[in-house]
C-alpha cells in the first residue's frame, strides 16, 4: 500500500498558463525603460520572485535603478499583469487539471497549492477551482523562494501530513529541486530531458491515480 496522503500543486505552468501575461507585462515594462525583452529571456524568470525578475531583466538592460525605483516598477508590472489576469475565464484552465485534482479528491488525497505567486486566490477565484483546494500557500505566506522548499513544507503542514507522503506537481526546475530539498517525490511537468523529477508527464491530462501510486 502506499503511503500518498496528499498532492501539492504549482499553480502557473501546471493548473494554468499565465506566463504568456508575465511576458506581457514584463516586455512593456522593458520598452518603457528603452530596451527590449525576449520569449527566451522570460523562459528564465520560470519560478523566480517579481523582485529577482525585475532585477534581471533590468540587468539584461543595462539598467540601474535604486530600490525605490525598483518597487514602483515592480508594482507597475504587477498592475499591468492583474488587469490581463483579471479577464481569466474557467476555460483558461490547462487540460486535465481539474479533473486530475477532483479524482485525486474522490480517492481522499488532500490537495493544496504551492505557488510563489502572490495572485494566487485572485486567479483561483477567476477559474472558478477555489473550492477544489484544501490549503493555499502562496507568496503572501511564505518569504523564501524555489528552490527553498518553504512552500511545500508549509503546505505538508496546513495539510497535517508528513512531507514524504507528499508529490508534488512542477513545471520549473527551481521548483522541482524544492520538492526534493523537502523529502517530497515529484512530478514534472514538461520534458523529460529538462526537469530530474521521480516522473515526467507533458500535463496533468496524461496523469492518472494508478501513476501517482506508482512514484
Amino acid at each position: 500500500m502506499n503511503n500518498i496522503k496528499a498532492c501539492i500543486f504549482d499553480l502557473d505552468g501546471v493548473i494554468v498558463d499565465t506566463a504568456v501575461y508575465h511576458y506581457k507585462a514584463w516586455k512593456r515594462l522593458a520598452n518603457s525603460l528603452g530596451f527590449d525583452f525576449t520569449e527566451h529571456q522570460n523562459e528564465q524568470l520560470k519560478g523566480v520572485s517579481r523582485v529577482r525578475s525585475l532585477e534581471l531583466i533590468l540587468g539584461w538592460g543595462g539598467v540601474t535603478k535604486t530600490a525605490a525605483e525598483q518597487e514602483i516598477l515592480a508594482t507597475q508590472k504587477n498592475t499591468w499583469y492583474m488587469e490581463m489576469v483579471n479577464q481569466m475565464k474557467p476555460d483558461e484552465i490547462l487540460p486535465g487539471a481539474k479533473e486530475f485534482v477532483e479524482i485525486c479528491r474522490k480517492a481522499g488525497i488532500k490537495i493544496a497549492l504551492g505557488s510563489a505567486s502572490k495572485n494566487s486566490m485572485t486567479i483561483l477565484n477567476k477559474i472558478g477551482i477555489t473550492n477544489l483546494f484544501d490549503a493555499v500557500i502562496d507568496g503572501n505566506k511564505v518569504s523564501k523562494a524555489k528552490p527553498d522548499p518553504e512552500v511545500f513544507l508549509t503546505g505538508a503542514k496546513a495539510l497535517s501530513v508528513e512531507p514524504e507522503e507528499c508529490v508534488v506537481f512542477e513545471d520549473a526546475i527551481a521548483g522541482v529541486e524544492a520538492a526534493k530539498a523537502g523529502g517530497m517525490k515529484v512530478v514534472g511537468i514538461g520534458q523529460p530531458g529538462v526537469l530530474d523529477a521521480d516522473l515526467v508527464i507533458s500535463g496533468l491530462d496524461k496523469m492518472t491515480l494508478d501513476k501517482l501510486f506508482k512514484i
